[in-house]
This record gives structure tokens, C-alpha cells and sequence, in this order.
């Protein structure tokens, strides 16, 4: 790739490709700059020819240019939307590509670079040709089909695939950047649906015993001088030493746990519940000091759940991931489906964060039990003492390679 001329303000970059030869090597480039050089993970294959070409415009939406994160490294990234400054100065919402959504952020047209075609070789539309003409994919190009062809499954109903193409449309910029709670300013990872009014502010600040929220920093003083909440609403159900947890009804305090649900969503992707809080009990984590319970996280459960799920939603705030809360508030959902006699699982689906978190909780808890225990288990067995569903079960242990075949049957086998 051609640095760009020393300018503050070179043209925008387009690539297009002009041949339609599948060999990377007879692929030509028209390439324009802008904002300065680019790194190697951008460059065009080599052997293609690159040609320098002027274009005064700004840069297109649903197209892949190299963008400047804020360590100044720079990757590939798709243009999602694009607005205008009150000075007539453009601005872009970028998904980087290979990540997160959590990570998509307004950027400024100085951290745009060049437009990227991707080496058809690496576009996983012609992935599932490979795989039908007998081409060998490469450990990353098959995460990338699997990645892509596991957001809609093949077998989903044209309703639900286009509800779920309705939602990521209504959701693909977010709304809010960041949100002020307590001694906590966060950045939000995700759309959520405030109120129009409050969904147009930049910053959103929220009082972190009840939950309101405001628009400006001298309202949520003003609402703090005459907040008399200290702690979440609902029953104290658990203590020990600065942690508490309570026991909320949606029903019963429907403004705050409303409050809380918009909340988690700015931190969660595929929520889906808002409004309707009638129907779910709320177990809401806090760390205790003298000025009253914090809110760290929760966990949401419908109050009957005729496919035995023991929790709906689970929500680790930023500042307090990586305490092993997560982990708590699972293991706090299951101790909740021993004292009711009954096995549980969680609603699915699952958060890539939550996923992580369910499946080293699984891992542990059988492990430890398999560990200790001496004779004959079966997976009911297992399934009654540790009220996990007999189905979570078997996928743990064939994921750790425990269930072996022999003699005509399914063995948990422990021995090396």
C-alpha cells in the first residue's frame, strides 16, 4: 500500500476492484487516501496494481475503510452511518470488522483511511462454495462461516429472520455513549430504548440507589440532595460481609426494575425486555459502605417458567466484571432452584459474556462433584444434586471429552 502525500487533508481512499480474475495477483486497485498512511493489515494482495486516483467525497455508508482506533492502530471497519457536525464536518459510525459490536463508535473523518476490498479468498459469502468444491478453509476463514451462518439458523421461520433483521436495523447505532452512575462514568456497548427525549443526549446520568434518569449533571445533583433511597427496592435476601442481595418484584416496583432493564441494555445486545416487568422476579447484586447498597449486577427469572428456566437475564455492570460476580449471581440462580425442588437452565439466548460465564460455572461444578464423589452417578443423579438440567449436563461432559462409549453404552469416564 502507497503512504499517503503529506497533507493534513488528502482525499478519501476508494478501492474497487476492476478485474474479475480470481487470482489475488491479476487484481487492480484504484486507491485514494485520507488522514495519513496505513498500516500492512490493509494493504491490497501483493501483486496488485495501485493507481492513485482524486475524489472529493465523503466516505459511503456500508462500506469497509481502514480506521484509526484510539490506540492508533488501525483496522478495517464498515461505515454504519455518517452525520454532519454543526460546523458541516463529517462524522462516522464504524463497526470495526472481526469485533464486537460493543466496540462500534463515532469517529471523526481525520481517523478514515483508505476503502478496503477484502481478498475474495477471505469473503465468507464464498466460503460455503470451498466447502461444497472440496477447498481446504483455514482455522480462521471456518469461525468466520461459522460465526456467520450461526446468527440466523437455516431452519428459522421468514417471520422470526425478518424481525431479527428489523431489530439489528433499529439497533445498529447507539443512542447513548455514555452513562453516569455513582463515582462511575461508563462507556455504553449498545442501543437502548430510553425515552426519545433522553435517548437523543450523548450522556445520559442515572441516580445509582433508584435508578432515574436525567439529561444534565445539575438535575441528578438537584434529584441526589433529595433521593432518600439508600438501597434497591424489595426484600434483603442475602449478606455476607459488603455483599447484599434483594429480592425484587417486577410487579411491585415496576418504575425502578423498568430503570434497570434500559439500563443492562445499553450493556447487553439481544434484551428484549423492557417494559413488561410484571411477570419476573429481579435479584439485584449490591457492594455495601456507609452510604448505602451499590448496584453491581443482576439476574432476572420469569415467576412460573414452564421450560425450567432459572434466569431470563444476567448483567455484570463494566467497572465490576472480572470480580467473579458473574459467576455468583449464577451459582446465587441455582441455589434459588434447590430451595424449589427443581432443576433450571438459563433462557436462551446468551451473551457471548454469559455463555463464557455458564459454561466455566458447569465445568466446575461437575468436575468438583465427579471429583468427590465415589461409585455409581448418573446424569439424573448429577442433575438432582446440583440442579442443573440433564441436557447442559451432557453437553459440558462431551465438550470435556467424559462421556465414553462401551460395551453398547454411554459411560462417564474420569480416569485418564
Amino acid at each position: 500500500m502507497m503512504p499517503a502525500e503529506n497533507s493534513p487533508r488528502s482525499p478519501k481512499a476508494v478501492v474497487k476492484e476492476a478485474s474479475a480474475d480470481s487470482n489475488a495477483s491479476n487484481m487492480e486497485f484504484d486507491i485514494i487516501t485520507v488522514g495519513g498512511s496505513v498500516e500492512n493489515n490493509c494493504e491490497p494482495s501483493k501483486g496488485g496494481k495501485v493507481n492513485q486516483v482524486n475524489l472529493n467525497e465523503s466516505c459511503m455508508i456500508d462500506k469497509l475503510y481502514a480506521c484509526k482506533w484510539k490506540c492508533g492502530t488501525w483496522h478495517t471497519a464498515r461505515v454504519v452511518e455518517r452525520r454532519q457536525d454543526k460546523d458541516g464536518r463529517w462524522e462516522y459510525y464504524v463497526h470495526y470488522e472481526d469485533f464486537d459490536r460493543r466496540l462500534d463508535e463515532w469517529v471523526t473523518a481525520d481517523r478514515m483511511g483508505e476503502e478496503v476490498i477484502k481478498n475474495r479468498a477471505r469473503d465468507p459469502a464464498l466460503l460455503a462454495a470451498q466447502q461444497d468444491s472440496g477447498q481446504k478453509m483455514t482455522r480462521t476463514q471456518k469461525r468466520r462461516f461459522d460465526e456467520i451462518n450461526t446468527t440466523i439458523p437455516a431452519d428459522v421461520d421468514p417471520t422470526t429472520a425478518a424481525l431479527e433483521h428489523e431489530r439489528e436495523e433499529a439497533t445498529k447505532v447507539k443512542n447513548i455513549q455514555t452513562v453516569e452512575l455513582g463515582q462511575y462514568e461508563m462507556d455504553t456497548w449498545y442501543y437502548s430504548p430510553f425515552p426519545e427525549e433522553f435517548s437523543k443526549c450523548t450522556k445520559l446520568y442515572m441516580c445509582e440507589f433508584c435508578l432515574k434518569y436525567m439529561r444534565k449533571a445539575k438535575t441528578l445533583e438537584r434529584h441526589k440532595a433529595k433521593c432518600e433511597h439508600r438501597h434497591p427496592p424489595g426484600d434483603e435476601i442475602y449478606r455476607h460481609d459488603n455483599i447484599s442481595m434483594f429480592e425484587i418484584d417486577g410487579k411491585k416496583a415496576k418504575i425502578y426494575c423498568q430503570s434497570l432493564c434500559l439500563l443492562s441494555k445499553l450493556f447487553l445486545d439481544h434484551k428484549t425486555l423492557y417494559y413488561d416487568v410484571d411477570p419476573f422476579l429481579f435479584y439485584v447484586m449490591t457492594e455495601v459502605d456507609e452510604r448505602g447498597c451499590h448496584v453491581v449486577g443482576y439476574f432476572s427469572k420469569e415467576k412460573e417458567s414452564p421450560d425450567d428456566h432459572n434466569l431470563a437475564c444476567i448483567m455484570v455492570l463494566p467497572p465490576h466484571q472480572r470480580k467473579r460476580y458473574g459467576r455468583f449471581l449464577i451459582s446465587f440462580s441455582y441455589e434459588l432452584s434447590k430451595k424449589e425442588n427443581r432443576v433450571g437452565t438459563p433462557e436462551r439466548p446468551l451473551s457471548d459474556l454469559g455463555l463464557l460465564g455458564y459454561r466455566s460455572y458447569w465445568k466446575s461444578v461437575l468436575l468438583d462433584m465427579l471429583s468427590r464423589h465415589k461409585g455409581n452417578l448418573s446424569i439424573r443423579d448429577i442433575s438432582q444434586l446440583t440442579a442443573i438440567k440433564p441436557d447442559d449436563i451432557i453437553t459440558t461432559l462431551q465438550s470435556m471429552g467424559l462421556i465414553k462409549y462401551w460395551k453398547g453404552q454411554h459411560l462417564i469416564s474420569v480416569s485418564p
